[in-house]
C-alpha cells in the first residue's frame, strides 16, 4: 500500500506532529470527501505500508523526523513544488529562496532522486506572463541543479472553483495556456532545452495536451517505475482508478483532507475557501485519529491502537 501526504493539503508543512503521532499508534481515521458518513481506518504498520509519497512545499518541520522514519522502517520520497509566483498568486508559501534551501538540504539529507521539483500549476497570467515564467524557471532550475534528478510540470485547472478565487485578485487578468498552443510550446521548448542543460529528466502531470514534440512525455508521481529503481520494490502498475483519466499515477491512499491548506495559492483545485480552512485548522487536533475533527460518535473498535490488534485483542 501506498500512502499519498497528501494531495489534498500539505501535511508536512501544516500537520507534522498529527502525522507522526499517527505513525506511532499505527493508524488513521480518513472519511470520504463526498460522503463523510463513511469512514475508512487505514493502517500504518510497516507490514502494510510500501512507502510515503510527501507533497509539500514546505518540508522542514517532517525533516526533524525523517531519522524515526528511517528507524521504523518506512521508506518515501517527496514531490516538492517550487514555482516562485508572486505573493498575489501564492499568499503564504515560504520565500523561494528559503524553498531552494531547504530543498537543498532535504536532498543532501535524502539523496537527490527522493526528491522530485514541480513547477506546477503553470498559471499564465499578467503578472506572470510567458517571459516571467521562463525566468523562473531558469533560475530556479539553476539554483537546484545537482539536487534532483526530475522536473514535473502542468498546467492550471481552471475548475468554476478556480475563477471564483482568482476572480478576488484585483487587477489580475488570467488564460488558460493550453488554449494558446503557440504561446504553450515556445515555453515547454525552452523548459526542456532549461532542464537537459542542467542534468533534469522533464515531465508533464495529468495532461491530455500532448508537448511530446517538444520532448516532455507525461509522467507519473506516484511512479512504479521510480519505485522500483529507488527502492527495489516491485509495486502493482494498475493506474489509480480514483484519479482523473489523464493521471497516471498508480494506485494509493490519500490521507488529506480538502480546504485544510493554509498556503493560500489561490489557483488552488483542493481549496475551495479560506474561511473553510481556518475554520477547518481550528478544529484540527493532532492527537485525534482524523486530521479534522475527533472521535466523538465513532465506533470503539475503530480507535484501537494497531498493536492491540495486532496481538488479537480487538473483540
Amino acid at each position: 500500500m501506498i500512502i499519498s501526504a497528501s494531495r489534498r493539503t500539505d501535511i508536512p508543512a501544516f500537520y507534522t506532529p498529527w502525522f507522526m503521532n499517527r505513525v506511532r499508534e499505527g493508524f488513521l481515521l480518513t472519511r470520504n470527501p463526498f460522503d463523510t458518513n463513511q469512514i475508512k481506518r487505514i493502517s500504518l504498520g510497516i507490514d502494510n505500508v510500501d512507502l510515503f509519497v510527501f507533497w509539500t512545499r514546505n518540508p522542514q518541520m517532517l525533516m526533524h523526523h525523517l531519522s524515526e522514519l528511517n528507524n521504523r522502517g518506512y521508506k518515501y520520497y517527496f514531490q516538492y513544488t517550487i514555482t516562485g509566483y508572486p505573493k498575489k498568486l501564492e499568499k503564504n508559501v515560504p520565500n523561494p529562496n528559503k524553498a531552494i534551501r531547504t530543498f537543498i538540504e532535504l536532498s543532501e539529507l535524502i539523496g537527490q532522486e527522493r526528491v522530485i521539483w514541480r513547477y506546477d500549476p503553470i498559471l499564465l497570467c499578467n503578472i506572470v506572463d510567458i517571459k516571467e515564467h521562463k525566468r523562473l524557471f531558469h533560475k530556479i532550475a539553476h539554483l537546484l541543479a545537482g539536487k534532483t534528478k526530475k522536473v514535473v510540470i502542468s498546467f492550471a485547472d481552471l475548475y468554476a472553483k478556480t475563477y471564483r478565487n482568482l476572480n478576488k485578485i484585483e487587477s489580475l487578468n488570467y488564460t488558460d495556456i493550453v488554449q494558446q498552443p503557440d504561446a504553450l510550446l515556445e515555453l515547454v521548448h525552452y523548459m526542456h532545452q532549461v532542464a537537459i542543460s542542467v542534468g533534469m529528466e522533464i515531465e508533464s502531470c495529468a495532461e491530455k495536451i500532448d508537448i511530446s514534440e517538444a520532448g516532455i512525455q507525461h509522467g507519473k508521481c506516484i511512479d512504479d517505475r521510480l519505485i522500483k529503481n529507488i527502492f527495489g520494490i516491485s509495486i502493482d502498475s494498475k493506474k489509480d482508478s480514483g484519479q482523473r483519466e489523464e493521471c497516471g499515477c498508480i494506485k494509493s491512499i490519500d490521507i488529506g483532507s480538502y480546504n485544510t491548506c493554509l498556503h493560500g495559492c489561490s489557483y488552488c483545485y483542493a481549496t475551495y475557501s479560506q474561511n473553510t480552512v481556518h475554520k477547518n485548522k481550528q478544529k484540527h487536533d493532532s492527537k485525534s485519529p482524523f486530521l479534522i475533527g475527533g472521535t466523538d460518535g465513532i465506533p470503539s473498535h475503530l480507535l484501537i491502537p494497531e498493536e492491540q490488534i495486532i496481538q488479537g485483542n480487538l473483540f
